[in-house]
């Protein structure tokens, strides 16, 4: 019933295309809180640190859609992205394992919330390595494509010996390994950062991408660290 369409209300179209209406009268106990908010600022922390991430426009512990205790938005930046390089996809890798990675280190177990991330990253690995020729495992051969049939439509062919089907396995989890561990000694890295974020999404719920960076800026200011943050420049100051 406006009269004219403001900037967060197409904030908010996006997010309910992405993850759903919010349910604000779900009921969510203080323990699954605390989980959520230190699993999402693990994602928007490496999503800040990491050079080739999408930058944070939006952090959420307000349940949304069926599934989803809390949310991590990122938007595309101003340039068009017609072709994604290996580094950005390596960098949605270690986004993806943030959370994972921030439960394991400051709830001291982990949760099935992180079943989609590991999901998502499993399956880049997988295309670097059939289908777009980035890996060592198979060269430049094509494992895997899309066949169309004009009625019954497209389906998988995966052709590929039970060798190297051992040699995609074993180079995933090694992957997923290594990352996970480089993952985890960043979080460890900006503790305090983590800290902060995590205590102001429990109390106030949603915080907007530049708080994510102002609080993870302040961080290095104050212990003298050189800047990590990927979208960070010097004129921001």
């Amino acid at each position: 019933n406006k009269k004219s369409i403001e900037q967060d209300d197409l904030l908010e179209a996006i997010e309910r295309a992405f993850v759903g209406l919010e349910k604000k009268n779900r009921k969510v106990s203080d323990v699954e809180k605390r989980i959520v908010a230190y699993h999402e600022s693990g994602h928007a922390l490496m999503a800040e640190l990491t050079r080739g991430a999408t930058r944070v426009t939006k952090v959420s512990i307000i349940p949304r859609g069926l599934g989803a205790a809390g949310y991590t938005l990122h938007l595309p930046g101003e340039e068009d992205k017609l072709a994604t390089q290996k580094h950005e996809l390596m960098a949605n890798i270690d986004v993806f394992l943030g959370g994972r990675a921030a439960e394991e280190i400051f709830i001291g177990d982990i949760s099935v919330g992180a079943g989609n991330d590991l999901d998502r990253a499993t399956t880049i690995l997988k295309d670097m390595i059939m289908v777009y020729g980035m890996t060592d495992v198979a060269g430049l051969m094509v494992l895997s494509r899309t066949q169309s049939n004009f009625l019954g439509g497209g389906h998988v062919s995966n052709e590929f010996s039970e060798k190297m089907a051992e040699a995609i396995d074993e180079y995933i989890k090694n992957t997923l390994s290594e990352r996970y561990e480089f993952v985890k000694k960043t979080l460890n890295k900006y503790r305090g950062a983590m800290e902060e974020m995590t205590a102001v999404l429990l109390d106030v719920e949603v915080i907007e991408g530049d708080r994510v960076q102002s609080i993870i800026r302040e961080f290095e200011i104050e212990n003298g660290m050189e800047s990590r943050m990927a979208h960070y420049k010097v004129e921001d100051e």
